[in-house]
């Protein structure tokens, strides 16, 4: 039985983008729902969609890029949904890519980058440390945490909706999410192309901005595997300045103890956020067994 695909791009001034790639995506999925999320836009974002059989949802002004995934996989009916970027990287011909590994059984596929295709070498870095981190967190080989062109089982999508931010990272959550609730995630390579207009990324902000989405990925998959290294870390510092006081100055000092109280409450703290973690994916899989 074949499923039914929702191929949701979220856009914010990407008419240029648009323009270009909807023409070969209808010509290709003609049967198929496309909803393209305009958030908040202030060039002719809409005018071009509306030249197109595809399904518009507006938001009244820009919420981010994760609030348009949201609000396009509420609007969507499809089983499966595939997400791609409106700016035109994204190639209609390689969806086929990731529906053939879904058909295999894979509850999500992620189209992933080579490290030539990146805007830039300091992202091409930024996500290679990414990939690194992640992998170390979940224990699962990550090829392209960042990546906005995948397909997921809608389902699984839904499940897990409300932790999805507004921001750019809900590429990181969602992976992160269904790596913690022992879904399975497979990654093709896919060819990506020089994006049409203006990046929406900006380095500075965006630069810290993606230095928080390092902490989410640790506190929402597994804490106590982010916090216990954390805490050591504290617990060394107090027994080597205890030894260096102790040998210099004859005494165990203030600081001393400090360090050790600190390692002691940074391991409490993630061993407490790894049980709320754990009621937080259990309440999920309940919900959704009840429905």
């Amino acid at each position: 039985m074949k499923n039914n695909i929702s191929i949701i791009i979220p856009a914010k001034n990407e008419s240029a983008g648009l323009r270009a790639m909807l023409p070969a995506l209808c010509k290709l999925y003609p049967e198929d729902e496309i909803i393209v999320v305009d958030d908040g836009s202030t060039d002719d974002t809409v005018k071009v969609c509306e030249s197109f059989p595809v399904k518009i949802v507006t938001h009244n002004y820009s919420k981010g890029n994760g609030a348009s995934i949201k609000s396009g996989a509420r609007a969507a009916a499809g089983d499966i949904f595939v997400f791609m970027d409106a700016d035109g990287q994204h190639c209609p011909d390689e969806i086929p890519k990731l529906l053939n590994e879904i058909a295999k059984g894979y509850d999500m596929v992620v189209g992933a980058r080579n490290m030539n295709s990146h805007a830039s070498l300091a992202r091409s870095v930024a996500n290679f440390f990414y990939n690194c981190f992640a992998t170390w967190v979940s224990g699962h080989k990550v090829l392209d945490l960042t990546s906005g062109f995948r397909a997921v089982r809608s389902d699984k999508f839904r499940q897990f909706l409300y932790l999805l931010p507004n921001g750019f990272s809900y590429p990181t959550t969602i992976t992160m999410a269904l790596f913690r609730a022992g879904y399975s995630i497979a990654y093709v390579p896919v060819k990506v192309i020089d994006r049409i207009g203006k990046s929406h990324i900006r380095p500075i902000v965006d630069g810290l901005r993606f230095l928080l989405i390092i902490f989410r990925i640790g506190t929402l998959y597994s804490p106590l595997k982010f916090f216990a290294p954390a805490s050591l870390l504290f617990f060394i510092a107090g027994v080597g300045y205890y030894t260096y006081t102790y040998y210099t100055l004859g005494r165990f000092t203030n600081m001393g103890t400090m360090l050790f109280i600190i390692s002691i409450l940074v391991f409490l703290i993630g061993l407490i956020s790894e049980q709320l973690t754990m009621l937080l994916y259990s309440n999920s899989q309940d919900g959704r067994n009840k429905q």
